[in-house]
């Protein structure tokens, strides 16, 4: 289990990784864009890899390669809220297909994703952290050499559990 405290550290197996959270620290009561990032325990069971610049990924999770018409809906409106969706226009918040790296490594952490409330929150990831690990807008994330490191080590059907 890979578990996120309030100090910026996410440790697994006595291992600790430097990491970003949400830029108005942990809740109990996600809502959606409130910079939270949510404290629970939740599974990890989808990768999603930019395979155009992440080359020979070693982990022993299935992954998908993520595409340019791929997105993350984060409307609530939506009839796909919190569903990984395929755009065919570009205009979206939330394109998982990005300029910047931080969403070349996506492991989706897996709140409100089963039975899906409305409004609760969505596009909770671990991804590849910003320079000087930036806050997230609810996200945990990890520098890209860490991230590839954890993958390497993490089982399937992994957990996370967030204290905050």
């Amino acid at each position: 289990m890979l578990i996120v405290n309030n100090k910026g550290e996410l440790w697994y197996k006595k291992k600790r990784y430097k990491c970003a959270y949400g830029r108005n620290g942990f809740t109990i009561s996600k809502t959606e864009g409130d910079g939270c990032t949510p404290i629970g325990t939740f599974d990890l069971l989808r990768l999603f890899v930019r395979t155009d610049r992440i080359k020979n990924l070693k982990t022993k999770l299935p992954y998908q390669a993520i595409h340019k018409n791929m997105a993350w809906e984060d409307n609530p409106k939506k009839k796909n809220y919190n569903k990984l969706i395929f755009l065919k226009k570009n205009p979206h918040k939330e394109r998982m297909f990005r300029k910047d790296h931080l969403y070349d490594l996506i492991l989706v952490i897996e709140f409100n994703t089963k039975k899906i409330i409305k409004g609760k929150g969505s596009a909770i990831f671990i991804h590849i952290a910003k320079s000087g690990y930036q806050p997230t807008a609810g996200c945990i994330a990890l520098n890209k050499k860490d991230l590839l490191d954890l993958l390497k080590k993490i089982k399937i059907k992994e957990k996370i559990k967030i204290t905050g």
